[in-house]
């Protein structure tokens, strides 16, 4: 796939959504990096309706250190691996306290040390709570960027650093956004919406993999 053919692709995807962001609720980036901590093998929707009940109780590092392990999972019960995340969420709220002033930290080497951050988070928060150009390479935007060509890898490390690589600099910001999206609700797993698809034309796709519609 050429570069002018991926920047039409970002043209097309940030003319569709052009303000996109994470679908989890948050006001903060302390609340975006514990509702992306609770994300791992669950969903948004799952994840919004525990921080919806959360958050309003405690929403400072120090508040949720104060909850303790068992106040905590009462709050995230309803979430998938929920005592894990609880013993990982007190860890990592701890160490903001005594390390870092209770200030979510801007530095990747930092996010990383954290318990129960690994890259994808750490891109996430940088990204989205301080606008850092990073990929968030999850099985959405892994999947479209194999499906499509944008950016084939074998695994995730490799799609990510191909992205950084590859996407246009104008778009870098948003387009892990645009394409987790795109992702989540038109190239979906199973049987992609590709009737329906804004870069259907552009897709690198054989003609013989897509579906009938």
């Amino acid at each position: 796939m050429n570069r002018e053919k991926r920047t039409e692709i970002f043209r097309r995807l940030r003319a569709q959504r052009p303000n996109p962001t994470t679908e989890l609720e948050y006001s903060s980036p302390f609340e975006l990096l514990i509702a992306v901590i609770l994300s791992a093998q669950a969903t948004d929707v799952g994840v919004n309706k525990a921080t919806a009940k959360l958050y309003p109780v405690a929403n400072t590092p120090q508040a949720i250190l104060a909850l303790g392990v068992d106040g905590l999972k009462q709050y995230i019960k309803t979430i998938g691996l929920f005592n894990s995340k609880a013993e990982n969420v007190i860890k990592t709220c701890r160490i903001l306290v005594e390390q870092h002033a209770g200030e979510v930290p801007r530095d990747r080497a930092a996010l990383e040390a954290l318990p129960g951050v690994g890259r994808k988070t750490a891109n996430v928060v940088l990204n989205t709570a301080f606008g850092e150009p990073t990929m968030a390479v999850d099985t959405h935007i892994f999947r479209v960027s194999n499906r499509t060509r944008i950016a084939p890898g074998k695994n995730v490390l490799e799609v990510e650093k191909r992205l950084l690589r590859v996407v246009p600099e104008e778009f870098l910001v948003d387009a892990h956004h645009w394409l987790i999206l795109h992702g989540r609700y038109t190239c979906v797993a199973r049987k992609p919406k590709c009737g329906s698809c804004i870069i259907e034309d552009l897709c690198e796709l054989p003609m013989s993999q897509r579906p009938e519609y």
